[in-house]
């Protein structure tokens, strides 16, 4: 660094700014010690840096399933987010959610030195006696606002409310349900808000038929709904058991949407190419991963006790994205 300085003719605080991202350094200024470092071969020294900052421009991110599309969806937003502030990210993937395995990977990624940690669908966290590793900050992904710590998620219950709406407004009855696997939590969200909403609204409840979030479980999970041939609107708890409601409903010669109307949840790339188009909730899991990047610098690099609270507005609002998929009933 002392050689940065003296070949572009600066303090060796001036270089450190510029290596640090300083605003307070000239456009001038910065393009003459950038040459002087590029000439140079000069790289900052991280550890030095931690040592003269108690930072090592890292994020650690936990989550369980990275081959689930809304869990990558978040990451990718987590590492987009870290990157455009400077900061590195490191993932550790456990296999389940339990307070062992979650124990661990935290504990790795601190000692990897990090300097916070973001957790994504964090089911463990339920645990009522789960301690986790204090020495860094740790804000969650998730949908809930049970945890003692800042959580940032989408509101699953408003999406579920929206679809179901949507299709009451249309004059359906009532609304039948393709549901997620009964251990999943956002499938246990989606579920009990598309109960309640049509309880809310007068309407029978009719039992729904759960599947495994794939599309051949909504096929089948289809088969037995549409054997009423009063069922005219299916709410899918995600995009792919959707595709299967609407492949059930081509075989049983139900046409969509003049027949049956579908509304999944998710809106998957593929969502607006399916014949028809479908009607579905969009989830901005984007802000969400952005949003915990943010909540979890502010806590790095603020003062003590900085951005520790619970943040008021905590949950992304999802939005009813109205294609071909749904209309009045016949």
């Amino acid at each position: 660094m002392a050689d940065v300085a003296k070949l572009a003719g600066v303090s060796g605080q001036t270089v450190s700014r510029v290596v640090n991202g300083n605003d307070r350094v000239t456009s001038e200024t910065r393009l003459r010690v950038e040459a002087a470092m590029q000439q140079l071969g000069y790289r900052a020294n991280i550890a030095a840096r931690a040592l003269a900052t108690g930072r090592f421009g890292t994020i650690g991110v936990v989550t369980f399933n990275l081959s689930a599309v809304l869990n990558v969806r978040i990451v990718e937003a987590v590492v987009t987010g870290a990157q455009a502030r400077g900061y590195s990210v490191s993932v550790a993937i456990v296999d389940g959610p339990t307070e062992k395995e979650v124990r661990a990977a935290v504990r790795g990624l601190t000692d990897r030195a990090v300097d916070g940690v973001i957790v994504v669908e964090a089911r463990v966290l339920d645990t009522p006696h789960l301690r986790l590793p204090e020495e860094v900050p740790l804000v969650i992904a998730d949908s809930r606002a049970a945890h003692k710590h800042p959580t940032f998620g989408m509101d699953e219950a408003a999406g579920a409310r929206a679809a179901v709406d949507h299709l009451l407004g249309l004059g359906h009855a009532t609304v039948h349900h393709v549901a997620g696997p009964a251990g999943s939590n956002p499938a246990q969200r989606r579920r009990a808000a598309w109960q309640r909403q049509l309880k809310r609204s007068g309407r029978a409840v009719p039992p729904p038929v759960a599947g495994d979030w794939s599309p051949r479980s909504g096929y089948e999970a289809a088969l037995r709904l549409l054997a009423d041939d009063d069922a005219t609107a299916v709410f899918a708890a995600n995009d792919q058991m959707a595709v299967g409601v609407l492949r059930a409903a081509a075989e049983l010669g139900r046409r969509v949407p003049d027949d049956l109307s579908v509304v999944g949840f998710d809106d998957l790339d593929f969502a607006p190419y399916l014949t028809p188009p479908l009607t579905t909730v969009r989830q901005d899991l984007e802000t969400v991963g952005r949003r915990c990047v943010e909540h979890l610098i502010a806590r790095v690099e603020g003062p003590p006790g900085a951005a520790s609270a619970q943040p008021s507005s905590r949950f992304v609002r999802p939005e009813l994205i109205v294609r071909g998929s749904t209309a009045p009933p016949p």
